[in-house]
């Protein structure tokens, strides 16, 4: 794929109601010039977390050490650990004063494929990025881009010229246990890189 013919989503595209941006998120380019040069993939699974008003999102708490991010503004990425061994990549959107994010649940790989082979010891593409862990070990991600910009960072968001056209699925969110029955888990139907729950 040619990066100079995709374009990187600006701020305003983050500014928005969180479910619409997971939603658009779908189809899009997620990617991570690195060290070993751009790695990433088309984005196929994510999943909105709604803030103040969502019980399971981490900002419901309040504002901690762990989720500040998630209080500023939107187009920032926010990093976290869970069970204290995986990472999990989102973005903050909506306004100022709603800290809401969208998780990346999984990607199809496209770029730097032998790279997140290697990151992964996995050779079978369908293991490399279907699911929030797996996503950050492929891409060689760790809390280190916590708070950076997805505007003008090194983690950026990118859109093709023509969009791609498919279906999406709407279902309830993977492995948490408050308000686990709320509709805010899209991915694209019948995409073979989607995680499995």
């Amino acid at each position: 794929m040619d990066l100079i013919s995709m374009q990187r989503l600006e701020l305003n595209f983050f500014e928005r109601d969180t479910e619409i941006v997971a939603k658009e998120l779908l189809g899009k380019w997620l990617i991570f010039d690195g060290p070993a040069g751009p790695v990433g993939g088309v984005i196929v699974e994510t999943e909105a977390y709604l803030g103040l008003r969502d019980p399971a999102c981490h900002s419901a708490r309040g504002c901690t050490r762990r989720n500040k991010v998630m209080f500023g503004p939107a187009g920032k990425i926010y990093i976290y650990l869970i069970y204290g061994i995986y990472y999990c990549l989102n973005v903050t959107t909506a306004a100022l004063d709603r800290p809401e994010a969208v998780l990346f649940r999984a990607i199809e790989p496209r770029l730097g494929i032998e790279y997140m082979q290697r990151q992964r010891n996995k050779l079978k593409l369908q293991d490399l990025c279907s699911g929030p862990g797996k996503l950050m070990q492929a891409l060689g991600l760790d809390n280190s881009l916590n708070g950076s910009s997805a505007i003008d960072g090194p983690i950026g968001f990118y859109q093709e010229k023509t969009e791609p056209v498919f279906e999406i699925v709407e279902s309830t969110r993977v492995g948490i246990s408050q308000a686990k029955d709320w509709p805010l888990r899209f991915y694209i139907k019948g995409n073979q890189y989607i995680s499995k729950p």
